[in-house]
């Protein structure tokens, strides 16, 4: 479940996700954070003919308890790699 750091701590390990396919799957409409996923710390890539950049990969459905707009506002996203 997503919640906040510690005090003075900017990056987190997350664990890992083991994706599980689902047929007809329901996707939830309350209590799920759409997790942006980049590629690195950049956010910035060329914008290809999707509409995203080139540095996105995908979202992840994260479990909160907190509104979603509160992680929007504090800039929440995934990376995966913190340097080149």
């Amino acid at each position: 479940m997503l919640d906040d750091s510690k005090p003075k701590v900017l990056y987190v390990e997350m664990p890992l996700i083991w994706y599980v396919p689902k047929k007809n799957r329901e996707v939830p409409e309350t209590g799920i954070y759409k997790l942006p996923v980049y590629k690195v710390l950049s956010r910035t890539g060329t914008l290809s003919t999707t509409g995203h950049s080139t540095n996105f990969v995908h979202f992840i459905e994260i479990p909160t308890k907190e509104d979603p707009e509160n992680w929007i506002r504090g800039g929440v996203a995934a990376f995966l790699a913190l340097r080149y």
